[in-house]
């Protein structure tokens, strides 16, 4: 999938804002400017908000240039930043914000985009059963990752992972480890709590 740029324009003043976006939606810019932005450039207004979208991070650094310069002639305040999209979190992203580069950093992205707040945590006792646990809930349509014999799914809700977990425990060997978390890549402080000894009502108690 090819990189997608955006540079975002958010004009102070809706007046002068509709003046530069039709400036900038013209490409009626003098002759430097028109050849630095040229027909790769893909130009949107939405009021005083401009994008100026791009599949290269040279490109969006040049529109952004530009932008900027054209700003500074027209004696206009804005603000202005270059985002990148991310696919796995399906959002637009600050260049500051890296991509992400393993497995682990890709899952916990698709995490965020689909709302996945709270997991159910199962510990088979070999990969063989964890692969076919896995297997069973993703066709169910669950979010599903596994770390060796561990198996985790993703639910929206503290209920929903409790409802799932009471499922999962009438079907699953006697016995099996298994525990509601809440998904640590939206908690900024880890805190683990078992199935045994919680009920729903938890996220209040952790003030979540």
């Amino acid at each position: 999938m090819a990189d997608e740029w955006r540079v975002e324009v958010d004009l102070d003043d809706p007046e002068h804002g509709y003046g530069l976006g039709e400036r900038l939606r013209s490409l009626n810019l003098d002759d430097e400017a028109r050849e630095r932005l040229g027909n790769r450039v893909l130009v949107t207004r939405d009021g005083p908000r401009m994008f100026l979208y791009t599949s290269t991070q040279d490109e969006a650094l040049e529109a952004e240039r530009v932008v900027q310069e054209l700003i500074e002639e027209d004696r206009l305040s804005a603000e202005v930043a270059t985002t990148r999209w991310h696919p796995d979190e399906e959002a637009w992203e600050d260049v500051s914000h890296p991509m992400p580069g393993t497995d682990e950093q890709r899952a916990a992205e698709r995490k965020r985009a689909s709302g996945e707040d709270w997991e159910v945590r199962i510990e088979l006792v070999g990969l063989l059963e964890a692969v076919e646990l896995e297997s069973e809930l993703r066709e169910e349509g669950l979010t599903v990752e596994r770390r060796f014999s561990y198996v985790l799914a993703g639910t929206a809700t503290e209920e929903g992972a409790h409802e799932l977990a009471e499922r999962l425990r009438g079907r699953l060997p006697e016995g099996t480890p298994l525990g509601v978390e809440p998904n640590m890549s939206e908690v900024p402080d880890p805190r683990f709590v078992m199935f045994d000894r919680a009920r729903p009502g938890i996220a209040r108690d952790l003030g979540l």
